[in-house]
């Protein structure tokens, strides 16, 4: 099958956050999956916005997305509900609802389970029911709706640091390229074999200043802008609007954010 109008939906992940091309853009998996399904008369759009919530999407990301008519929508959320303290029962039924939405109107949607980054986390043990609930409910969501699974949950690169960003939680470049591959793999397509193979050698561990440092430069910060934003009233992602609001050639990319 070949797709023509291909939309994402999500959060920073499907933005693309920590995989930044020279000109200050962000690429991403789901650009990197555009570009392979590229050909005349493709049109791609990306709706994500960072920090976003499934109801959240569900109110602001959706509806745009059903304006498109979309043949394929790939959506990958659900981690900022479960950074935010959100239960278990309360992630399944935005899941549910979030897919049961989306296949309603898009003939092919695939979506992702999370890797369990909780180990490298402070206080992970907390984060780790919340992500088997997420995952949990999106394979139950994608087989209820017809939906692609795209189940990256057990991918071993989760333990390579390489595949993330500085802040240990977003993807790097390497990742947003892996996760490209498995989306692809879902949905039977060719793409470049090296997206999924191992990188070679082992990452170096880190140091106890390499955790200093990674506490001091991301984690107090983001705890600190987090207090601030709840304090005013502020939501992740306030000021931020869709990388690529309409359905355009992938030639044609949008300015710069910011």
């Amino acid at each position: 099958m070949k797709y023509q109008r291909f939309v994402a939906l999500g959060d920073s992940c499907a933005e693309g956050l920590d995989d930044l091309l020279p000109d200050g853009r962000y690429r991403g998996w789901a650009d990197r999956v555009a570009s392979v399904l590229d050909a005349p008369g493709f049109r791609y759009a990306n709706l994500a916005v960072r920090g976003r919530r499934l109801d959240q999407m569900l109110v602001e990301q959706v509806p745009s997305a059903s304006v498109l008519e979309p043949d394929l929508v790939a959506v990958f959320c659900g981690g900022n509900d479960v950074m935010s303290g959100a239960s278990g029962p309360e992630i399944a039924r935005r899941v549910d609802a979030a897919v049961r939405a989306v296949t309603s109107f898009a003939p092919t949607v695939a979506v992702f389970t999370l890797s369990d980054i909780s180990h490298r986390m402070p206080f992970g043990w907390r984060l780790s029911p919340r992500i088997e609930a997420l995952n949990d409910a999106v394979r139950t969501a994608s087989a209820r709706y017809g939906a692609v699974l795209v189940d990256v949950a057990a991918d071993e690169a989760v333990h390579d640091s390489r595949y993330f960003g500085p802040d240990r939680l977003h993807l790097s470049s390497l990742g947003h390229r892996r996760l490209a591959g498995h989306l692809l793999t879902a949905l039977e397509l060719d793409f470049d074999p090296s997206w999924l193979a191992p990188l070679p050698g082992e990452a170096a561990p880190a140091s106890l200043l390499d955790h200093w440092r990674w506490l001091r430069d991301q984690v107090l910060p983001v705890a600190y802008t987090r207090t601030r934003n709840k304090l005013i009233g502020r939501q992740p992602g306030d000021g931020f609007t869709p990388k690529r609001p309409q359905l355009a050639p992938l030639s044609l990319r949008p300015p710069v954010a910011g």
